[in-house]
């Protein structure tokens, strides 16, 4: 294992602060809908002052909440008492080059990563299409990319440091408290303060993406054998159209050739992406959501416009610069993780709600896929998975769409994303996942007094009985 004495502790030029800042404090989550007014703010730049900070909370029975970027669409971060801003514990701690293992501070942000990452020549094995999270934060909702062969950010952690109310911290692996870090790698913070990450990483790639339009129903029909054929999988559907936005990405080793029909493509001007990121997908998307909040009735045929200019390509570029898109246009969103075989039949379920009850949805449905892993809190614990995500725009609400697109995704046996809006209880939660109950029990043997909890967190784990 190979210490990178700059990694610890390192401020990554965000501006965080160390110490803590008494009196009432504003926090608004990224989506702008969840805010919370803690007493005190704190920002500790080592291990030591986090330390500080948990056993003086301890101390005063206050309870307290850790927060990385607040993108989270749920209150699972806000906090009534104490909040605390990891970012002043952020990068690289130690390199493990011949296992390819990484150990991070609890505070790096995603975004971050892949330049760290750079110089040992690895990357993350996979990623979500956006990257502003801090990694624990990341682990700890079940964060997840696309590809049916691939887990979620969970499923790499091979390592953690678990900090408790007396503020000393425990060190968790396969081998070392076996029991407390598997249930510990999806946590949503309840445990204690997670401090390190470590992380099996893979030798940096490529991606070659290819996004073309494809026929809404032919693509149902086919849409497991598309996600059992590619790397990387995923399509957009925008209601009141009949055809989708597929994105399909293959990995190759940099400098090697693509397979097949994929052996030309090359990478795209930057000049080009920029545009297209930032002009045509977030540009665009404003005038578009803007419009149709004022008037719901045009929402259709812009949807219809928007889907018939989409120009199929295919270029390559580093891995992160494939799967990760800027997201200026803000939104709410909620996501479930179905059974893989159950994904085709909800979407329909869906498209035929949404025209029934003569709704105008601006944002695209999102589809994706992932391995089945053994992380008993993970969206995927035991069985191979099909992500769908619904969105509505800030000035929009969301409230009758989700709640009617969660009843079809309920019935199909769908969990809830950990970090985005939903309605699930913890007695539904419990039947959901084979071990809801050794997790809730763990909570209660590390921390008695749920001082890492919140109102929203508590009626996740408080079940009858236990």
């Amino acid at each position: 294992m190979r210490e990178v004495q700059s990694g610890r502790g390192e401020r990554a030029g965000r501006g965080a602060k160390s110490g803590s800042a008494k009196g009432r404090h504003a926090f608004r989550n990224w989506a702008g809908h969840v805010h919370a007014h803690p007493h005190t703010f704190s920002s500790p730049a080592s291990a030591e002052e986090l330390s500080e900070i948990v056993t003086a909370a301890a101390a005063a029975g206050d309870r307290l909440r850790v927060v990385g970027a607040g993108h989270s669409f749920t209150p699972v971060a806000a906090g009534d008492d104490v909040m605390v801003s990891l970012d002043g514990l952020s990068g690289i701690i130690a390199v493990d080059e011949a296992r390819k293992r990484v150990r991070f501070a609890a505070g790096t942000r995603l975004r971050d990563i892949p330049a760290l990452l750079e110089p040992f020549g690895l990357a993350l094995e996979n990623q979500g299409d956006v990257n502003p999270q801090a990694l624990a934060g990341a682990i700890s909702t079940s964060t997840h990319g696309t590809g049916i062969g691939l887990t979620g950010f969970a499923g790499t952690v091979t390592g953690l440091s678990l900090m408790g109310p007396d503020g000393a911290v425990r060190e968790l692996s396969a081998e070392a408290e076996p029991e407390v870090f598997d249930l510990a790698r999806v946590s949503l913070g309840v445990l204690g303060v997670i401090t390190e990450i470590e992380l099996q990483c893979v030798p940096a790639f490529d991606l070659i993406a290819e996004e073309k339009v494809a026929g809404f129903g032919e693509l149902l029909d086919g849409l497991a054998e598309r996600m059992r054929g590619a790397d990387h999988f995923e399509f957009y559907w925008f209601p009141h159209t009949d055809s989708v936005l597929t994105k399909t990405n293959t990995r190759v080793e940099p400098g090697q050739a693509g397979p097949g029909r994929l052996a030309e493509a090359g990478v795209r001007n930057r000049w080009l992406n920029l545009l297209d990121k930032e002009v045509v997908e977030n540009g665009a998307l404003r005038l578009a959501v803007e419009l149709g909040a004022k008037v719901p009735a045009v929402v259709p045929s812009i949807n219809r416009i928007a889907q018939s200019v989409v120009a199929d390509r295919t270029y390559r570029a580093p891995g992160h610069d494939v799967f990760v898109t800027p997201r200026r246009v803000r939104f709410n969103e909620m996501e479930y993780a179905l059974p893989f075989g159950s994904g085709p039949e909800a979407i329909r379920e869906i498209r035929d709600v949404i025209e029934a009850k003569g709704w105008t949805i601006s944002f695209p449905l999102e589809v994706r896929c992932a391995a089945a892993d053994d992380v008993p809190l993970s969206t995927a614990t035991g069985r191979e998975t099909m992500y769908i995500a619904v969105h509505r725009f800030i000035k929009e609400d969301f409230a009758e769409y989700f709640r009617v697109v969660e009843e079809i995704l309920c019935r199909h046996g769908g969990r809830p994303h950990w970090g985005k809006i939903h309605t699930r209880t913890a007695a539904e939660l419990d039947e959901l996942y084979p071990r809801f109950a050794d997790f809730c029990d763990l909570r209660s043997r590390l921390d008695p007094g749920a001082m890492f909890g919140n109102r929203f967190t508590d009626s996740l784990f408080s079940v009858a009985g236990r």
